[in-house]
């Protein structure tokens, strides 16, 4: 809650008899007027310095003694630090994690430099390891979302690095961000690290399978893994957080099936042993399931629609109807769920599923013979008639919810009458 917004709010609220102006006048001392412009102007006065100095430097690179580039470059990570440490005990959290982050990629840029400067040739990535482990350890030191931001990153392009330089997977940089991470997210489930989390755990997956020229549908195994540890977590806005980047992959996935998927051609690429790859994707569907039991989060079970392996079926008509099936039945159940939670944005994901889902059964099945005015009568009236029975479903359970309980008569006791 921001002071603007207090100061905008609160006399309605004390209008409406919502607080008292003693209580409206003690949540603005909360939130005090903070000198945000001026006290960005030493910051900004800092970049450009430093800017300047390091145009000096990289100018000059070549020319100076290896020592003094040894100086420059413990000093430079020296002071970073040292200056974050200092912003933090002044209670300024924003520049102070700004500058520890600085120090974060200076260190990193120091392990480059120095095996430039003496010429070190490394055949294994072991050297840039320990930059994602200095990352994981002050995002644990530090409790930054900056932090985090910055080692996924850092995870994300040395995977990228030793896949394309050396022509392998470094499984401890996979580790470090997936086991180290991971408990980070854990135990403090923010929206933002949970989503640039998942994001770079997906690209590692992505670059593995690169690595190991496997068919790119079992992409989805360590994908779904990730949708999965989310359904174990005991908050729920932390997991569907985490889940979000698996869901988009798996649904723009099932969107190209079904808009590109015509002929068999894909099949060399996307169809591994059938046995194999259903085997794994049911183990982590049978994790999943348990999650959802253990936080009864079994409303979301429909989300695994997406991961059905159309892909088996062969081109063409069939393999369109299942796709676009698949895609109606899963915005069918965002919206059902929307309505049953009172929740505005998730109606909104789902009548943009719907309306995605009718576009390409538009162009891939009724374009050469079905009227466009037809078309779209009938996708508008099936909105209506869902519209229709999802209100009324909620108006019958609210009835059903607030009628009282009729409690019967007491009868007289057996043998006494009336008058007795």
């Amino acid at each position: 809650m921001s002071r603007k917004f207090l100061e905008t709010e609160g006399p309605a609220w004390v209008a409406e008899g919502l607080i008292s102006e003693e209580q409206r006048q003690k949540l603005l001392a909360r939130y005090p007027h903070q000198a945000q412009a001026l006290g960005l102007l030493p910051l900004l006065g800092s970049v450009l310095v430093g800017l300047s100095a390091l145009s000096v430097v990289a100018a000059n690179w070549q020319a100076l003694p290896d020592v003094l580039r040894l100086a420059l470059m413990l000093g430079s990570l020296m002071g970073a630090y040292a200056a974050g440490a200092y912003f933090l005990r002044r209670g300024n959290p924003d520049l102070g994690h700004g500058l520890i982050g600085l120090g974060l990629i200076l260190f990193g840029a120091s392990i480059i430099l120095t095996s430039q400067i003496y010429q070190l040739v490394g055949y294994d990535v072991s050297g840039l390891v320990a930059w994602v482990v200095a990352g994981v350890a002050l995002s644990y030191v530090y409790g930054s979302r900056l932090l985090v931001l910055l080692t996924v990153l850092i995870g994300a392009a040395v995977q990228t690095y030793c896949v394309q330089a050396l022509g392998s997977f470094s499984y401890a940089t996979a580790v470090m961000v997936a086991g180290g991470m991971g408990y980070y997210w854990w135990r403090r489930p923010d929206a933002v690290s949970s989503s640039v989390l998942a994001t770079g755990l997906l690209w590692q997956a992505g670059l593995l399978i690169v690595v190991l020229h496997a068919k790119i549908t079992w992409f989805f195994v360590p994908a779904m893994l990730i949708y999965a540890a989310g359904d174990w977590q005991p908050q729920r806005a932390g997991g569907r957080a985490l889940q979000a980047p698996p869901l988009v992959a798996a649904y723009l996935f099932m969107f190209g099936l079904a808009t590109f998927g015509e002929t068999d051609t894909y099949a060399n690429v996307l169809r591994p042993p059938l046995l194999p790859y259903l085997g794994a994707l049911g183990a982590v569907l049978a994790l999943s399931v348990a999650g959802k039991r253990a936080r009864g989060r079994f409303d979301t079970l429909l989300d695994w629609l997406l991961l059905l392996p159309g892909f088996y079926l062969p081109g063409g008509l069939p393999l369109a109807v299942a796709t676009l099936v698949v895609l109606y039945a899963h915005a069918g159940s965002v919206l059902a769920r929307a309505h049953r939670q009172e929740d505005p944005n998730q109606l909104t994901i789902g009548a943009i599923l719907f309306v995605a889902a009718t576009m390409v059964a538009y162009f891939k099945l009724t374009w050469a013979f079905l009227d466009k005015s037809l078309f779209f009568l009938l996708g508008g009236v099936l909105l209506l008639g869902l519209s229709w029975y999802l209100r009324r479903r909620n108006a019958q359970v609210l009835a059903a919810s607030t009628t009282p309980e009729v409690s019967p008569k007491p009868s007289p006791a057996a043998g006494s009458s009336p008058n007795s």
